[in-house]
C-alpha cells in the first residue's frame, strides 16, 4: 500500500498495516522537523487507547500521557463536574496533543523498519481504477521517483489531493456551516487541574492543559475575524471574564489562530483502490475532540479489512469500508454538532435568541440532574464501540 500523508492517520495505518504483514510505503510532502512539531490539540479516547494496546503499540505510544478525569462545566462562574470516566464504565481517555502522537508514531514505525518518504513533492496519482496503481513524485532530491502498489490511502487531509484524484461525480459531498468561530490561543500558563468549558452571557470560552507549564485557549468570536482583532490584552480581559476567574495568570501568548465551524463528509469513502482515511473523507469540528480518533479509527477499519485481502484473500471485505467508518462518522457529527449547539446556545442569547438559549440550558442541566442523560454523554466522549 502506497499510504499519503503522515499524520495521525497515516502514520496510525502504517503501522498496524506493518503488524498485518502488508507492505507499504508513506510519502509526505512537508518535512520531518514540520510534521514531528506542528502544534494540534488533541484527546485520544478510550477506544482509541484500546486499539493502539491490542495492535502492540501502547508502550511505545502512550507511556507518561496522562489520563482523562473530570471534566468541569463553569456556567455564570458556577463550577459543576462530571466524572466521565466513571459514568462510561471506567473508561478513560488521554490527554495528548497531536504532535506527540506523530513523534512516536514515526518512531515506532521506524523502529519496525518501517520506509518513511518526506519532502516528497509533487505527488500524482495514476490508475486508481486498475489493479496496479502508480504513485509519482519528486524525492527530497528532486529526482522523480515511480511506486507501483496494490492500493492507496489518502492520508493527506481536506486539502490534500488524494479526495481530488477522485473523478468528479464518484463521491457525494455533505458540507456544513456551522456558523460560529472560535479564537485559539496557545499560551506559557500554568495548565488547569482538568479541562475546562465555560458557558456565560459574555460568550463560550475552554480551557485545556498543554503540558504543566502550558495551556491551550479558546474564545468563541464571530466568523470571519482574524488574529489582528483579538491582541493579548482583548483575550485575557475576555478569558477572565467568561471563565469566570478575575485571578486567571497572564502569560506569553506563543501562538493565536482562528477556525470557523465547518463539517464536510463524502460517501464512499473509497474509490476503485483508493481508500480515503480521516480528514480526506471527513473534516469535524474540534467540539468533543472527535476528529483525530476517527481518523485513528478509519485506519484501524482500513487496516483490517486490508489484512482479510492480503494476507486471507477475502477481497470482500474491502467493500465494508466505508459503510463501517461512515456510520461512527455521522455518530460523531451528531455529537459535535450536539455538543457545540449546548456549550454556544447556553451563552450569548444575541447569536438565536432567547428561546434557542433556553432550550440549551436545559440540555446543560440534564447533564447533572439526569443519570441517563449524563452516562448518554460520558459513553459518547469515551468512544463509541
Amino acid at each position: 500500500m502506497a499510504i499519503i500523508g503522515a499524520g495521525p492517520a497515516g502514520l496510525t495505518l502504517a503501522n498496524l498495516l506493518q503488524r498485518s504483514g502488508v507492505d507499504c510505503v508513506v510519502l509526505e510532502r512537508r518535512r520531518r522537523s514540520y510534521i514531528e512539531h506542528r502544534q494540534r490539540a488533541g484527546v485520544l479516547e478510550h477506544r482509541a487507547v484500546r486499539m493502539l494496546e491490542e495492535w502492540g503499540l501502547g508502550d511505545q505510544v502512550l507511556a507518561g500521557v496522562p489520563v482523562d478525569g473530570l471534566l468541569e462545566f463553569r456556567i455564570d462562574g458556577v463550577p459543576r463536574h462530571l466524572d466521565v470516566p466513571a459514568l462510561a464504565g471506567g473508561r478513560h481517555s488521554r490527554l495528548m496533543p497531536q504532535q506527540v502522537l506523530v513523534q512516536r508514531l514515526i518512531m515506532a514505525f521506524e523502529t519496525g523498519g518501517g520506509d518513511l518518504r518526506t519532502e516528497a513533492e509533487g505527488v500524482a496519482l495514476h490508475g486508481l481504477d486498475e489493479d496496479r496503481p502508480v504513485v509519482r513524485y519528486h524525492d527530497a532530491a528532486g529526482m522523480g521517483r515511480e511506486l507501483a502498489c496494490d492500493y492507496v490511502a489518502g492520508c493527506d487531509g481536506f486539502r490534500g489531493l488524494s479526495r481530488r484524484s477522485v473523478p468528479e461525480g464518484a463521491l457525494t459531498t455533505y458540507a456544513y456551516d456551522h456558523g460560529v468561530g472560535w479564537v485559539t490561543v496557545l499560551a506559557d500558563t500554568p495548565a488547569p487541574r482538568r479541562p475546562l468549558l465555560a458557558v456565560s452571557e459574555h460568550g463560550f470560552a475552554a480551557h485545556f492543559p498543554r503540558g504543566p507549564h502550558a495551556s491551550r485557549y479558546y474564545l468563541e468570536c464571530t466568523p470571519g475575524e482574524t488574529p489582528a482583532a483579538w491582541p493579548d490584552d482583548r483575550i485575557w480581559k475576555q478569558l477572565r471574564l467568561r471563565l469566570g476567574d478575575d485571578d486567571l495568570p497572564v502569560g506569553s501568548v506563543t501562538a493565536t489562530s482562528m477556525v470557523e465551524m465547518r463539517s464536510y463528509v463524502v460517501d464512499p469513502m473509497s474509490y476503485g483502490r483508493l481508500f480515503l482515511v480521516g480528514d480526506a473523507a471527513h473534516v469535524i469540528t474540534p467540539m468533543g475532540g472527535k476528529g483525530m480518533n476517527l481518523a485513528l479509527s478509519d485506519a484501524e477499519t482500513l487496516a483490517m479489512v486490508l489484512r482479510a485481502a492480503v494476507r486471507d484473500g477475502d477481497c470482500s471485505a474491502l467493500r465494508t469500508y466505508s459503510t463501517t467508518c461512515l456510520r461512527r462518522t455521522w455518530d460523531y457529527q451528531d455529537f459535535s454538532r450536539w455538543m457545540m449547539e449546548m456549550v454556544h446556545d447556553a451563552g450569548d442569547a444575541s447569536r438565536h435568541g432567547p428561546f434557542r438559549r433556553e432550550l440549551a440550558r436545559a440540555r446543560l442541566a440534564r447533564l447533572f440532574e439526569s443519570a441517563a442523560a449524563a452516562t448518554a454523554f460520558a459513553v459518547l466522549r469515551a468512544g463509541v464501540d
